[in-house]
């Protein structure tokens, strides 16, 4: 009999996906790792770039070049808060806070405090927000 993951909080394909040496079977990620996989899929896609949800994602990369005001840092909150709120049911938000120290760097360091609905557990995520590509860095 096949062995079939019963996980309450869902399970899904690892991003980007990963495949075993044969080939017909991709790596999966269950409970708490799923849902941090999906904050990171949510705040990296741009709005419209799924074909089927053109709702969904965070269009953070349209905020690059504004200044990071008191104002603007709580719009950019905002903004996260409402894209969690409408597109990860599984999780509450407790807070999110923008670390700017590595501003002058271009990055911003993003941190989501949150509580796994079913379960009552708190877990932190910290997502890196870069204002310039890792391509051409020295």
């Amino acid at each position: 009999m096949e062995n079939i993951n019963r996980s309450f909080l869902g399970t899904g394909w690892s991003f980007p996906p990963h495949f075993d040496s044969e080939g017909s079977k991709t790596k999966m990620l269950s409970d708490e790792a799923d849902i941090q996989s999906s904050l990171e899929i949510l705040l990296s896609t741009k709005r419209g770039e799924r074909v089927m949800r053109s709702d969904y994602g965070c269009d953070l990369h349209e905020l690059v070049f504004e200044p990071l005001t008191t104002t603007f840092k709580t719009y950019i909150i905002d903004l996260i808060r409402t894209s969690i709120l409408y597109h990860e049911p599984r999780i509450e938000v407790e807070k999110i806070e923008l670390n700017d120290t590595g501003e002058l760097e271009g990055r911003i360091l993003i941190t989501i405090t949150y509580k796994v609905r079913a379960t009552n557990s708190r877990f932190n995520f910290v997502f890196p927000f870069y204002k310039t590509e890792g391509t051409e860095l020295t």
